[in-house]
């Protein structure tokens, strides 16, 4: 029968139109290819290994089942953990033992050991400049009288500012000092701030002063407050501390400079103090003085958590359940196409057979049939896959059922219109008039003749129920867990935002598999167009 239908000359001249768009051509190629490599997904992506050598004897536990007391002798039958015999001493006692591994010796259902990911065992310490802020109190000479945090900006250390003669240091603009004066008189005075003040030490500072009411008696001091103006120039300095804490590296270039040579006793006591308890846990940044300014000293130390980001040995990294999403996404490959095959084949079939009843028998038949089309496509699917969920449990095939219950409708529409099309043509009439069955007449006269909707159709509903179950999925009435999904991932990657690679990934497989689907379609559709060039007149 196929050899038939490619002997066919209209088929032949169809499949060159196809081969010549190169771009549907290749894209079928490509899928063909993807969907074979994730048939085999078990011989990529798999924790048990593809070949077992021991005592001996061979052993293949990516086909067949073996008790760990097979090979460790212990008596439990419980599925064995091949990586940890693989590691253990009775297995490496002898040199004959070994195993063979797939290239990604995960599966999409293991919960890697947070220790088997390579991390660094250093901490850098950020040390990040804060703004310079500081305050003095001064008398009707300027004279300062009190102060707290000022000495930065005069290049003094804040016990050698107070009897100071703040003019003397500070270019005071004449505003400031009529507002001051203003104040001693005891003068309402409102908030005055004064941008960009430089002073002799070649600090750029804001003064501000607050308002100012009239008192029962003049005040005997006046508080300005003065803030680092502008971008601060120096970058974080940073450095790095073994587990053994000592410095490995610094971001300075040189041993004889940077913050680190001007830390305190006491301040670098603190800081080692803090490093030894990030090793055991996340803590909080602290404030440091050093040199006049304050500097917000950082902890960072990479921490495996979940999801982790790519690394060596997980290439697309790791998932919030510390699964590789290399192998989820493999394995989600072959979920999504063999969902989308099976789901269209089945609503095709239903479509073409409710399609070809109504088109070929017509009246009460057709009438009856469209009229309870349209009340079952008013039906809402979305509530029936939670109903049919919630009673029967998520599941492949449960969701296939529903979703292909629906799926018919759109199709069976195409079918009747070219049945009643054909119905009446001379070679049906002949096959009446030679008595031959409805059934045949309807299978092989006509269906052949009403295929080109179904076949242009089909790479366009694949590429539909590829997305409807990666929308279900990531709504959560899709496939149960842990079935590997690439809506599960796009819904993990909603939760965790800043991990790139749920989102990078997954996005990129969908939006690649549906990209090709609609390349063939395209080209189906043109090998299918009985007009190769059209144009307006």
């Amino acid at each position: 029968m196929i050899h038939k239908i490619f002997k066919n000359p209209i088929t032949r001249k169809r499949l060159i139109r196809f081969k010549e768009v190169k771009r549907a051509y290749i894209s079928l190629w490509i899928l063909v290819i993807l969907y074979l490599v994730s048939l085999g997904s078990e011989l990529i992506c798999n924790n048990n290994p593809l070949y077992v050598r021991f005592n001996s004897k061979s052993y293949y536990p990516i086909l067949k089942f073996y008790p760990e007391d097979l090979f460790a002798g212990n008596g439990e039958k419980t599925r064995p953990d091949y990586k940890k015999i693989n590691n253990s001493d009775f297995f490496k006692r002898n040199p004959d033992n070994f195993m063979i591994f797939s290239p990604v010796p995960y599966s999409p259902y293991e919960s890697i050991n947070p220790e088997s990911i390579p991390v660094s065992d250093n901490i850098t310490l950020i040390f990040t400049p804060m703004p310079g802020i500081g305050t003095v109190n001064i008398g009707k000479d300027f004279s300062i009288v009190r102060s707290a945090s000022f000495g930065f900006f005069i290049g003094r250390k804040d016990e050698e500012v107070e009897s100071l003669v703040l003019t003397e240091y500070i270019n005071i603009p004449e505003r400031v000092r009529q507002a001051v004066a203003k104040r001693f008189a005891n003068e309402n005075a409102p908030r005055l701030t004064v941008s960009v003040v430089k002073g002799y030490h070649g600090v750029e500072a804001i003064i501000s002063l607050s308002a100012f009411r009239r008192r029962s008696k003049p005040p005997e001091t006046i508080r300005m407050t003065f803030r680092e103006a502008g971008t601060i120039d120096q970058n974080p300095e940073k450095y790095v501390l073994s587990k053994e804490l000592e410095l490995i590296e610094n971001s300075t270039g040189h041993d004889n400079r940077g913050i680190w040579n001007y830390l305190s006793g006491r301040d670098r006591e603190t800081i080692l103090n803090l490093a030894e308890r990030r090793f055991l846990g996340p803590i909080d940044n602290v404030v440091l003085r050093i040199k006049n300014r304050f500097y917000t000293v950082g902890f960072e130390k990479q921490d495996v958590r979940f999801p982790f980001a790519p690394v060596k040995g997980h290439l697309m990294g790791i998932d919030g359940a510390g699964r590789d999403v290399l192998s989820r996404i493999l394995y989600g490959l072959r979920t999504s196409l063999t969902f989308g095959l099976l789901l269209v084949a089945c609503s095709m079939a239903m479509g073409i057979i409710a399609g070809a009843l109504q088109g070929y028998y017509g009246g009460a038949i057709d009438i009856t049939g469209q009229r309870f089309i349209e009340i079952w496509s008013a039906l809402p699917f979305l509530y029936i896959m939670i109903l049919m969920g919630s009673v029967y449990g998520r599941s492949f095939s449960l969701l296939l059922f529903c979703y292909g219950l629906f799926n018919w409708i759109g199709i069976s529409y195409y079918v009747r219109a070219e049945f009643l099309r054909l119905r009446k043509k001379a070679f049906v009439e002949a096959a009446k008039c030679m008595g031959i069955s409805s059934f045949k007449t309807i299978f092989k006269h006509i269906l052949p003749n009403a295929m080109v909707p179904v076949i242009t159709f089909f790479p366009f509903s694949l590429v539909g129920a590829i997305g409807a179950l990666a929308a279900l999925d990531y709504l959560g009435f899709g496939l149960p867990p842990p079935t590997p999904s690439w809506g599960e991932l796009l819904f993990q990657a909603q939760q965790y935002r800043w991990a790139w690679w749920l989102i990078l990934y997954p996005s990129l497989s969908l939006f690649t598999v549906m990209l090709l689907g609609v390349f063939v379609g395209e080209g189906i559709r043109n090998a299918y167009d009985p007009k190769r060039y059209t144009r307006l007149e």
